[in-house]
C-alpha cells in the first residue's frame, strides 16, 4: 500500500483476506511518523457500496439523491456516480464536479436555498433543471434566469411531539404555498414537485407522516393550478442505522401508498448524505502539543477517578478542519487510543483541541484517556459526513489526504452489479494488498 494520489488519479487499495481496516491505518501511521505526522483519512468504499445494497432492500421505491455537499470525495463522487444514483447539489462547484463524472443533468437536482444569480445562470447552461424553492424572491430570481426551471417547493416541517423542535429556518407554509403556485404560474415557471426535510435528531416518526400528509396537499393546490406534480422528495435526515431505515419507511410507506401510489407516476426521492459516508471514513490526528493542568486551576473540571491533574491535548486538526460540524451539531467525535495500552492503566480527566489556539477550536470538553504523549495517535470512527468540504482559512491548514481501500470481498461484489474498471470508473488504481507496493505492481484501468 503506497501513497495517496490525487487528481485525477487516486489509488484504491485492495485488501485481501486477512488484512484489516486497523492494520492499514497502522501502515499509514508508521509511514507517517517517518516524516510531518500529518492527520489522514481512511476510507472504505466498500462499506459505501453496502450502504447502498442496503438502501435498496430497504427503501428499494425511493431513488437516493446523494447530499454531496456531506462530502466531496473524488473517490466517493466516482462509486456512487457508478451505482447509478442521483446527487443533490448546493453549488457550481458541485455540480461541476458530479458532471465530471458523467452523471447526466436529469440525475441532478440543485437544492440551495439561496441561489447566487451566476449559479443560477451556470445551472440553465448545463441543463440542471430541477430547483428547489421556498420564497417568493427565490422565485422571481428563476423566473429570470432559469425559465425553463422544473421546481420543488420546499414545505417547512415540524415536530408533532413536544421537545422535539424542528428548524423553521427553511421550507414554505402550506398557507404561502397556495401563494408561491399562483406567483410560479403567473410567471411561467413550471412546479413539478414538493420537497420536505426531517432532521435526523427528530425521534418522532409522526414527522414523517404528517410531512407526507402536508406535501399530497400542496400536490393537490398544484395540480388546481395546472401543474404537472410528479415528484414527492423526502429529503434526508438518514443517520446510516438500518432500523432508522427501516423505522422511517414503516412510518411512510403506508401514506405513500395511500397518497402517491405507483399508478400515480409519481416519483418518490430521498436525500441521503451521512447515511452514505458516516461510517466508511476514519480520521487519524496526532498529538502535537500537551499541557498539564492542575486540580486546584480550574474549579471546573470534571472529577478524575484518581484525583491526578487533567491533560489538555492538542492536535494537528481541529474544528476549523475536519471537525467543523463541532460548531454546528450536537455530534460528539469519539477519540480511540492508537497506542496499545493496559486495561489496568489509570485513566485521567482529558480535553481534545485543535491546533489554532483559539477557544472555539474544542473537540472533546471531556473524556477519560490513559496519559498520552506528543506523537502519539489518535483515530476517530464515523467521520466521513461534513468533515471533508471546504479547507479553512486557518494559517496553512490543508485538508488531510484520503486512503481509500476496498477488501477483495467487497469488490468482487462490485463488479457483480456492474462496475468494472473498463466501464464507469477510470480514474483510479487498485494497489493489491501488499502493503509496500511498488509503481509496477499498481493495475491501472485501461485508457
Amino acid at each position: 500500500m503506497k501513497g495517496f494520489v490525487d487528481e485525477p488519479n487516486y489509488t484504491i487499495d485492495l485488501l485481501e483476506e486477512g488484512t484489516t481496516l486497523s492494520d492499514v491505518i497502522d501502515n499509514h501511521i508508521y509511514e507517517q511518523a517517518l516524516v510531518e505526522k500529518n492527520a489522514f483519512f481512511v476510507a472504505d468504499l466498500g462499506n459505501v457500496v453496502k450502504k447502498h445494497i442496503q438502501w435498496q432492500n430497504v427503501m428499494a421505491q425511493i431513488k437516493p439523491f446523494y447530499t454531496v455537499k456531506c462530502n466531496t470525495s473524488t473517490a466517493l463522487i466516482e462509486i456512487l456516480a457508478a451505482l447509478g444514483i442521483g446527487f443533490a447539489c448546493a453549488s457550481k462547484n458541485e455540480i461541476a464536479l458530479v458532471q465530471s463524472f458523467g452523471v447526466a443533468p436529469e440525475n441532478i437536482i440543485y437544492t440551495s436555498m439561496c441561489k447566487q444569480l451566476s449559479q443560477i445562470k451556470y445551472a440553465a447552461k448545463n441543463g440542471i433543471d430541477i430547483l428547489v424553492c421556498d420564497n417568493e424572491t427565490e422565485l422571481m430570481k428563476i423566473a429570470r434566469n432559469h425559465p425553463s426551471a422544473k421546481l420543488l417547493l420546499h414545505i417547512a416541517t415540524e415536530a408533532s411531539s413536544e421537545g422535539e423542535e424542528m428548524s423553521m429556518d427553511f421550507g414554505s407554509t402550506l398557507k404561502n404555498s397556495r401563494h408561491l403556485l399562483e406567483c410560479a404560474k403567473e410567471l411561467g415557471v413550471e412546479v413539478v414537485g414538493v420537497k420536505f426535510h426531517i432532521s435526523s435528531f427528530c425521534k418522532d416518526l409522526q414527522a414523517y407522516t404528517h410531512a407526507v400528509s402536508d406535501a399530497r396537499c400542496v400536490f393537490d393546490m398544484g395540480v388546481e393550478f395546472g401543474f404537472n406534480m410528479s415528484i414527492l422528495d423526502i429529503g434526508g435526515g438518514f443517520s446510516g442505522a438500518e432500523f432508522q431505515l427501516e423505522e422511517i419507511y414503516s412510518a411512510i410507506s403506508p401514506l405513500l401508498d395511500i397518497y402517491f401510489p405507483p399508478e400515480s407516476g409519481v416519483s418518490v426521492i430521498a436525500e441521503p448524505g451521512s447515511y452514505y459516508v458516516a461510517s466508511s471514513f476514519t480520521l487519524a490526528v496526532n498529538i502535537i502539543a500537551k499541557k498539564v493542568v492542575a486540580r486546584d486551576q480550574n474549579k471546573e473540571l470534571e472529577p478524575s477517578p484518581n484525583d491526578e491533574p487533567a491533560y489538555m491535548y492538542y492536535m494537528n486538526d481541529g474544528v476549523y478542519g475536519s471537525f467543523a460540524s463541532k460548531l454546528t451539531d450536537n455530534t460528539i467525535a469519539v477519540p480511540s487510543v492508537h497506542k496499545k495500552y493496559s486495561k489496568e492503566e489509570a485513566v485521567f480527566a482529558s480535553s481534545l483541541w485543535g491546533p489554532s489556539s483559539d477557544g472555539l477550536d474544542q473537540v472533546i470538553e471531556h473524556c477519560l484517556l490513559p496519559e498520552l504523549n506528543v506523537g502519539d495517535w489518535v483515530t476517530f470512527d464515523n467521520m466521513g459526513a461534513n468533515t471533508l468540504g471546504e479547507q479553512s482559512a486557518f494559517n496553512d491548514f490543508q485538508k488531510p489526504p484520503v486512503y481509500y481501500l476496498i477488501s477483495a470481498f467487497d469488490w468482487y461484489e462490485m463488479q457483480d452489479a456492474g462496475i468494472t474498471l473498463d466501464t464507469t470508473m477510470k480514474n483510479f488504481f487498485v494497489v493489491p494488498s501488499c502493503f509496500h507496493a511498488s509503481q509496477e505492481d499498481r493495475i491501472s484501468a485501461p485508457a
